[in-house]
This record gives C-alpha cells, sequence and structure tokens, in this order.
C-alpha cells in the first residue's frame, strides 16, 4: 500500500516563495508518476502540476506556468512542488498523487493514490 505524506504548507505574503515536498512509502517510487492538486474552499480539485516517472516531462495549469515548479529525487523517493511569486489566488489545500504508470496525468481520476494534504495561505 502505498502513502504519501505532504509537508512544507503555511502562511505567507503574496510575492513569498514555499517549497512543498511529498515522501512516498513504496519501494518502487521511480515506476510513478506524480501529480499535484489543490482545493480552495468551495471550488473543485483542480490540477496544478505533474511530473513523469524519471521527471523528464512536466507539466502545468496555466495559472501557475512560470511560477510553480515540480521536481522529484527518486533516491529520497520525494516529489517537490516549489512555489515562487505566490497570489492569494493560491490558497488552497495541496494534494500530492500518486499513479502506478511511467506516463503523467493531469486528470485527478488517474490517480490512485493521495496524501492528506497541506494548507497554503496567502495574504494580500
Amino acid at each position: 500500500q502505498v502513502q504519501l505524506v505532504e509537508s512544507g504548507g503555511g502562511l505567507v505574503q503574496a510575492g513569498a516563495s514555499l517549497r512543498l515536498s511529498c515522501v512516498h512509502s513504496g519501494r518502487t517510487f521511480s515506476s510513478y508518476a506524480m501529480g499535484w492538486f489543490r482545493q480552495a474552499p468551495g471550488k473543485e480539485r483542480e490540477f496544478v502540476a505533474a511530473i513523469s516517472w524519471s521527471g523528464g516531462v512536466t507539466k502545468y495549469a496555466d495559472s501557475v506556468k512560470g511560477r510553480f515548479s515540480i521536481s522529484r529525487d527518486n533516491a529520497k523517493n520525494t516529489v517537490y512542488l516549489q512555489m515562487n511569486s505566490l497570489k492569494p489566488e493560491d490558497t488552497a489545500v495541496y494534494y500530492c498523487a500518486a499513479r502506478s504508470y511511467s506516463i503523467l496525468s493531469i486528470s485527478s481520476d488517474a490517480y490512485a493514490y493521495w496524501g492528506q494534504g497541506t494548507q497554503v495561505t496567502v495574504s494580500s
């Protein structure tokens, strides 16, 4: 059973940066594509970023392109989301997700494993 544990959320001012981390408990982390999603109050969960098993392919939501960066360290079973130039509209609970395929997906339905989420709050 795969477990995902996120960390790194917090309360910051607009323009600040945060780095989220997600540790994958499985022994075959390198065979999983990983994604980050977020859900703001009263809104549906939305795609933020995803990365292929090797890290060679990434994809971003238009709303975060150029500000957020997803990366992974397969030796540490960890995926990261570097968030720069944060805006109040980035406020949400951020979830890490894993799918046991090498190819990434922007659809939440494609991910079988989810973390508990970490809160990111950006004040204006």
